[in-house]
């Protein structure tokens, strides 16, 4: 069953709680100024680039690798999500609360926002790619493809990073959660842009003021994490109690 508890306004405000919004703003906004970065520079050495098979594999590479970073840097503050989609699966399986979980949200909002305006600045007011279903595809296809590729991200995180019975495979973690998007960019890339996370693509919506597709890249990737969430929590872990500590992920 979902475990999802909603918390008090003490934890959430807690020292403790403060310096994970801080930690998830800083490793978001170097997730997303590398991602959205690697994007906007292929886009620059050559037309079309993110099209390109060549510039597809740097996209990838590039957030698999900053994202095993940004994970890698915040897992011993904020647990590394990154992530709103992340941070929805986790609360499902009782991991996080609810009202942490949102300021969690705003906190990498923010940081990716805030990536976005600095690359506006960095490259002379180049402009900023937003994610967008491929022509032909429809709004609809592009939902079910980023439920399908959330779905493989937080089921990774929790098989990897949450799962009690992980063991030495936890140090693993941010290695196997960068991997899996990479291989998920490579996938879906070329039609829903491949993104898993509503943070990533809220701030370059946002600052090149194309909001038009955004709520495909809420609805996917939330839907997706919140049932990765439910099955790898409820069906693989089962009987833990509510909002357990975790040596990976708060």
């Amino acid at each position: 069953m979902v475990k999802l508890a909603f918390g008090t306004i003490s934890d959430s405000f807690s020292q403790t709680s403060l310096k994970s919004y801080v930690s998830e703003f800083i490793a978001t906004l170097l997730f997303v100024f590398a991602g959205v970065g690697s994007a906007i520079a292929f886009n620059k050495l050559e037309s079309n680039g993110a099209l390109n098979p060549a510039g597809l594999v740097a996209i990838a590479i590039a957030h698999a690798f900053a994202l095993f970073v940004g994970v890698s840097i915040a897992a011993n503050i904020s647990g590394g999500h990154l992530n709103p989609a992340v941070t929805l699966g986790l609360a499902v399986g009782g991991n996080i609360t609810i009202l942490t979980g949102l300021f969690y949200w705003v906190a990498q909002c923010l940081g990716s926002i805030v990536a976005c305006l600095l690359l506006k600045f960095v490259t002379n007011g180049l402009s900023i790619p937003a994610h967008g279903v491929a022509s032909g595809m429809s709004a609809l296809e592009g939902v079910v493809m980023e439920i399908v590729i959330t779905f493989a991200l937080v089921y990774t995180v929790y098989a990897t990073a949450v799962d009690p019975k992980k063991g030495s495979i936890g140090v693993v973690a941010p290695i196997a959660i960068g991997f899996i998007v990479g291989a998920n960019i490579l996938a879906a890339g070329p039609f829903s842009g491949g993104s898993m996370n509503p943070a990533r693509s809220f701030g370059p919506a946002v600052v090149s003021g194309d909001l038009s597709q955004i709520w495909i890249y809420w609805a996917g990737p939330l839907v997706g994490g919140a049932l990765a969430g439910f099955i790898y929590g409820d069906i693989f872990i089962g009987s833990h109690s509510a909002i357990p500590k975790s040596d990976d992920y708060a």
